[in-house]
C-alpha cells in the first residue's frame, strides 16, 4: 500500500489543496493520502477537491488546530488528471441551517428501518452544498453521538468541517451515557434554544 502523509499546518489556501494534488500525482499504487492541516475551511477544500477526483474522503478534528483529511485511493493512474484543476479559495461551507436530532431513528414504523433511514440522512448532511451550522442532539438523539453509534464517522467528519455538534447533558445523563459521548460537545437546554432561535432554518428528520 502506497500511504503518503502530507503536512500542511500552518498553509493557507491554496497551498493545502496544491500539495494535496501533487501528493495524489505522486501515488503509484494503491493506498491513503492522509492531509494535516490547521483551519476548517482547509477541511472544506479538500473534500471538495477528493470528491472532484471521485476519492472517497473523511476528515476528523484531532485538537483545536489540527486536523485530518484522509483519502482512499483504489487507483491511481486512473483517477488523477493530466492537469491540475483551477485552484480557488472556497468561503466557509457553513450556512444558517441547524438540524436538531430528537431519535436515534427517523420516521415512525420499524426502528431497524429508522435506523438504517437516520445513518443514511446524517451522511446525507455533510454532502450538502452548504454545509449545516450546528446540529442538536437530545433525547435518543443523544446516542447517536456516543461510542457504539454507527454514524460517528460521518458526525466526525461533519465537526472536521466546522459544524458544531452539540448533545444535551441532561440527556446524556438520563441514558448515563455521559462518559460515553464520541464527538462534538455537551450544552444545555438554554443553548439549544438559542441555537434554534438563531437559526435561519431547522431541520427535523
Amino acid at each position: 500500500m502506497g500511504n503518503i502523509v502530507v503536512n500542511a499546518v500552518g498553509d493557507q489556501c491554496p497551498v493545502p489543496v496544491v500539495k494535496a494534488t501533487r501528493a495524489l500525482r505522486e501515488m503509484t499504487e494503491p493506498g491513503t493520502l492522509e492531509i494535516h492541516v490547521d483551519n476548517e475551511i482547509a477541511v472544506q477544500n479538500l473534500t471538495r477537491m477528493a470528491a472532484g477526483h471521485k476519492l472517497t474522503a473523511r476528515s476528523e478534528r484531532l485538537s483545536e488546530k489540527e486536523f485530518v483529511v484522509s483519502m482512499e485511493v483504489t487507483d491511481p493512474a486512473g483517477e488523477v488528471p493530466l492537469e491540475e484543476p483551477p485552484l480557488v479559495c472556497a468561503p466557509d461551507a457553513r450556512g444558517n441551517l441547524v438540524i436538531a436530532v430528537e431519535s436515534a431513528v427517523m420516521g415512525r414504523g420499524s426502528d431497524e428501518l429508522g435506523k438504517v433511514l437516520m445513518k443514511g440522512f446524517l451522511f446525507a448532511a455533510g454532502q450538502l452544498p452548504e454545509l449545516p451550522k450546528a446540529m442538536l442532539f437530545y433525547n435518543g438523539g443523544a446516542r447517536l453521538t456516543c461510542k457504539g453509534s454507527d454514524s460517528l464517522e460521518d458526525l466526525k467528519n461533519l465537526e472536521a468541517q466546522g459544524v458544531e455538534i452539540l448533545t444535551c447533558g441532561t440527556c446524556l445523563n438520563h441514558y448515563g451515557l455521559t462518559e460515553e459521548l464520541a464527538v462534538g460537545g455537551v450544552t444545555n437546554m438554554y443553548a439549544i434554544v438559542e441555537k434554534l432561535a438563531a437559526a435561519g432554518k431547522v431541520v427535523k428528520p
